[in-house]
């Protein structure tokens, strides 16, 4: 069976914002946290990702020839689903679009054989997923910048979910991986 995991980049105030990324995400790369990334891409057998995600990625993944980062090749050729009921197309390679009942889908993913199945980014998917039981990890790279202002991962109003921190590394330049796996609900 395989585990579905949330690997998030936020700062500390919760944004996670794609076009504000060179403010906040850019600065504070550093060579053990680029290590860090490339390892969870590498041990991971597929990517599953909400529309928005998979078109940011999509457009610019392909294109990457060179195994740039040491994980284009990865991101490539691994399989991809994204859930979406408006997306038509999934053209990057090995794409497959889940259009309804994605939560027997996913349970599906995970009872295959394999790695880990990765989830970038995707907040509107993974908030749906949130109160599933389906998420077995969320790995957070929390960079130490307060923004104030952008897309934030986590809404107002959300259902709360309790979580056990199970992981915890500094890297340089301050950024923090956080990782948690869900207290499961008891039953009755």
């Amino acid at each position: 069976m395989r585990n579905l995991v949330v690997s998030e980049w936020v700062t500390l105030d919760g944004v996670f914002d794609a076009d504000k990324m060179g403010q906040w995400e850019v600065p504070y790369n550093s060579d053990d946290k680029v290590a860090y990334i490339k390892e969870e891409i590498l041990a991971s057998g597929a990517l599953l990702l909400g529309r928005a995600t998979y078109e940011l990625f999509a457009a610019y993944w392909p294109t990457q020839r060179n195994n740039e980062m040491g994980w284009a090749d990865k991101l490539n050729s691994m399989p991809k689903y994204v859930v979406s009921s408006t997306l038509k197309k999934a053209e990057w390679n090995n794409s497959t679009i889940i259009k309804e009942n994605f939560v027997e889908e996913i349970t599906r993913l995970k009872q295959q054989p394999g790695q880990d199945i990765l989830i970038f980014g995707s907040a509107a998917l993974v908030q749906s997923l949130m109160q599933t039981d389906l998420i077995d990890e969320y790995r957070f790279l929390v960079h130490p910048i307060i923004m104030g202002s952008g897309k934030r991962f986590f809404k107002d109003g959300m259902d709360t979910n309790r979580l056990e921190l199970v992981e915890t590394q500094s890297f340089r330049l301050g950024v923090v991986l956080l990782g948690y796996r869900p207290v499961k609900k008891k039953k009755g």
